[in-house]
């Protein structure tokens, strides 16, 4: 398996945090993609030989298609050769650009609106591209026409919020932020959630967990305590609580 992670064109980057390819040529591979928690939605472009199936959902899913929050741990199963484009977006565009409720789709899927015939449009023209870039540039252009048409109605003060979030790696208290936003606490909490699909605080624990989950997979760290207390947990055991909630193992089994 071959996998890229790019940085979007600046056209695009105020709504899409980064760009994800995976592909394969193995025509006999089985192949499992696990997925955990990172805050962010995305949207998927899927070229496969014999489907795609979302694991524990067992569905088999559409060539292009939106997914909401990663809350719980999922696998995505391929057999044969594959090319996998997912654009993850900041979630405060879910609702204006897509016309759905962000909470509505956590842990789940949902199917592009085609009465149009638009994405049945736009999946020949993704198929029918020669190259990697060319495929790209579609779907960016697909987002900065939902962009052009909305871009009115986007809340950039939670998207404010978000980065401040991702940059503290979660461990800002989060009154904090709203107060530096001067906005009352209970107004932001509902916000947030009406934006995202997350209560900012739980956003806030899956950046932290993010965070621990990188250092641990590229081994950055002497012992476990390091990670323990660089992401700003309070103690191993509640390190280990949260690290398996979002990937059914602990830190210890999934290192291995």
């Amino acid at each position: 398996m071959n996998f890229q992670s790019i940085i979007p064109d600046k056209s695009v980057s105020l709504f899409v945090k980064n760009i994800w390819v995976f592909e394969s040529e193995e025509k006999d591979a089985k192949t499992s993609l696990p997925f955990f928690a990172d805050g962010f939605p995305g949207l998927m472009f899927q070229q496969t030989e014999n489907g795609l199936i979302v694991k524990p959902h067992d569905r088999k899913m559409p060539e292009i298609f939106l997914y909401g929050q990663t809350i719980n741990p999922i696998v995505i199963e391929i057999s044969g050769t594959y090319l996998i484009i997912i654009f993850q977006l900041y979630p405060f565009v879910l609702r204006t650009f897509f016309d759905v409720l962000p909470q509505s789709i956590n842990d789940n899927c949902y199917y592009l609106d085609n009465t149009d015939g638009e994405i049945s449009k736009l999946n020949l023209q993704l198929i029918s591209c020669k190259t990697l870039n060319e495929k790209i540039d579609l779907i960016s252009n697909l987002l900065l026409h939902y962009f052009e048409n909305k871009k009115q109605n986007l809340d950039l003060e939670i998207r404010k919020i978000i980065v401040e979030i991702m940059a503290a790696k979660g461990q800002e208290n989060i009154r904090a932020i709203a107060e530096k936003q001067n906005l009352n606490l209970r107004t932001f909490e509902r916000r947030f959630l009406k934006e995202t699909g997350l209560p900012p605080k739980q956003f806030a624990k899956i950046i932290q967990f993010q965070a621990s989950l990188k250092q641990l997979s590229i081994k950055d760290y002497t012992k476990m305590t390091d990670i323990v207390y660089e992401n700003g947990f309070a103690d191993q055991s509640h390190f280990i609580k949260v690290f398996k909630a979002f990937t059914g193992k602990t830190p210890k089994n999934f290192s291995r």
